[in-house]
């Protein structure tokens, strides 16, 4: 754990690298940065956004937790099959920074930790299974049973309109590539601070709503 009295846990940035150099000036310079996974993909600005964030990293500055796509994109670089060529097509970071370089962050993808644990409060990116073991993409099952064992848990991975407190979870990802905001939520003082998302990607229509929740894409 950090040494910083207080922490930001920065919702899903999904390439919104504008979005998040804004959100960046804002936050006290002090306090220290987890990146509630899901950094790639999806956005117009993956490239920078990983070099930002990698070198917040290396400055000790910021903690980048492993969400679902970036362990999706682990899962497809290691693949070995006939089809692992298309399964790499499919990954908007693959298409935008090309074979050489997407491979070059392997290693490095391979060193996120999947959970950040503060004070009474830890940060994951979807959630715990029922053996307590952290999710990349856990949904309903987490939040309807969750007891508080861990403390507060801050997690991302599901899209809301503002974020949003529970008995023991406060979601944070509130859409930034869809055009809503990213959220940035310290644990120590329960202060919200947000920023326009940077694109409008469209937003699945009501009767396919089910799919994206029981879909790994978000």
């Amino acid at each position: 754990m950090a040494s910083a009295e207080r922490h930001w846990v920065i919702g899903d940035v999904h390439g919104c690298h504008a979005s998040l150099i804004q959100l960046l000036a804002v936050l006290p310079t002090r306090d220290h940065l987890v990146l509630c996974g899901d950094v790639i993909n999806r956005g117009p600005g993956i490239a920078d956004t990983l070099h930002l964030v990698w070198e917040l990293v290396c400055n000790g500055r910021a903690t980048w937790l492993r969400g679902n796509h970036e362990q999706n994109l682990i899962e497809a670089l290691q693949q070995r099959s006939s089809d692992a060529h298309q399964s790499l097509l499919r990954i908007d970071t693959y298409r935008q920074l090309g074979d050489g370089l997407t491979r070059q962050w392997l290693q490095r993808l391979q060193t996120l930790p999947d959970h950040y644990r503060g004070k009474g409060w830890i940060a994951t990116h979807a959630g715990f299974d029922p053996q307590g073991r952290p999710d990349l993409r856990i949904r309903e099952p987490f939040w309807e049973t969750y007891d508080g064992r861990f403390g507060r848990v801050v997690v991302g991975h599901t899209p809301r309109p503002s974020v949003e407190r529970r008995q023991h979870i406060v979601m944070i990802d509130t859409g930034a590539v869809y055009g809503g905001r990213l959220s940035a939520f310290c644990p120590e003082t329960d202060a919200v601070v947000q920023v326009m998302g940077q694109t409008a990607l469209p937003i699945p229509a009501p009767q396919h709503q089910q799919e994206l929740i029981e879909s790994t894409s978000c």
